[in-house]
């Protein structure tokens, strides 16, 4: 609650009271020295780089040519959107089910969820990624080329499977327990409630999680250039560097493409999220003379205030004597 102080004095409230002269003294003090610590490091930041020759134009130079780009990064970049965009694609739906069935009412269905969720959930992605590459060694004949892919896909899968999960199940578990209970009054089945109460209401409070979730499969996929020797953008630039000298200049071009990436998936979300609350509010629609004399219309009970007196009063007992039935 804001309270306005007199004799020219500014607002204040209860969670951030308006600095006086000394907290601005001191605000200011704090943001020069700030200031000051930031441009030194980044001058260091420079000067060390400039010592070890990694500011010169010919480690730059391979990024402006497409050689650097057609042949190492772009190649790179799209292993790792295949294999984000296919953990993805699986992991979203297997997530919300595991999620659903970790709330069923149905024991054979909620332990087993809930084993399998909580079992690789635990398990490090990495060691995930590793298990699935010698399982497909061992007992599938994929080929050796395709076989990272395959296995960083599959531990991506499993992990964020189960993450996703959880944040499914806390997004449900949020909501207030009145929606399902009026849902219920009205004769819906569980199903019913879930699909059509529950879970759009649901979305909107977890896209955030969700879409964090997913930045984290998109920078994931580096673990398997790591161990399994997938070329994903990250491994790639190994490459690259090795080729061209160039290893400060490539991690720091690397990680712009990262920022961008994660930047368009967020802004995409976030974009998604401000339609999603839109949507759900009241259009507030206005019925015309015809539609208020359809649901007025003699011998339609259509709601206590929209019915006609008639029929209220005995419109519905003599319809039930005019062809012999009983009213309910």
């Amino acid at each position: 609650m804001a309270r306005q102080a007199t004799g020219g004095e500014a607002m204040s409230s209860v969670l951030y009271d308006t600095p006086g002269p000394r907290a601005k003294r001191r605000n200011l003090i704090l943001s020069v020295v700030f200031a000051v610590v930031l441009v030194l490091a980044l001058w260091w930041t420079w000067q060390t780089m400039s010592d070890a020759g990694q500011t010169e134009g010919a480690k730059w130079t391979p990024f402006v040519e497409g050689a650097a780009w057609t042949t190492y990064l772009l190649p790179g970049l799209g292993n790792t959107l295949k294999a984000a965009a296919l953990a993805m694609i699986i992991a979203l739906p297997l997530g919300a089910a595991l999620g659903i069935a970790r709330m069923s009412d149905h024991k054979w269905v909620r332990v087993p969820a809930a084993v399998i969720v909580e079992f690789f959930r635990a398990i490090p992605v990495l060691l995930l990624m590793v298990f699935a590459n010698q399982f497909y060694s061992d007992y599938t004949g994929i080929e050796s080329d395709s076989r990272p892919l395959y296995a960083v896909v599959t531990g991506l899968v499993l992990y964020n499977a189960s993450v996703l999960a959880e944040i499914v199940r806390a997004g449900i578990l949020s909501l207030p327990k009145g929606q399902t209970e009026a849902a219920q009054a009205i004769g819906m089945r569980k199903t019913q409630v879930m699909t059509s109460i529950l879970l759009p209401q649901a979305v909107t409070a977890m896209l955030p999680a969700i879409v964090s979730q997913l930045v984290v499969i998109v920078k994931d996929t580096a673990l398997g250039g790591a161990m399994l020797n997938f070329t994903e953008l990250l491994n790639a630039r190994k490459t690259l560097a090795a080729n061209y000298a160039n290893v400060i200049p490539s991690f720091i071009v690397v990680a712009v493409i990262y920022i961008v990436l994660n930047f368009i998936l967020t802004s995409l979300a976030s974009w998604l999220e401000s339609r999603l609350r839109r949507s759900k509010k009241s259009t507030g629609a206005v019925l015309g003379a015809e539609e208020v004399a359809d649901l007025n219309a003699p011998g339609e009970v259509v709601g206590v205030h929209g019915a006609d007196p008639g029929a209220r009063a005995g419109g519905g007992t003599a319809a039930a004597q005019g062809d012999g039935r009983t009213p309910h």
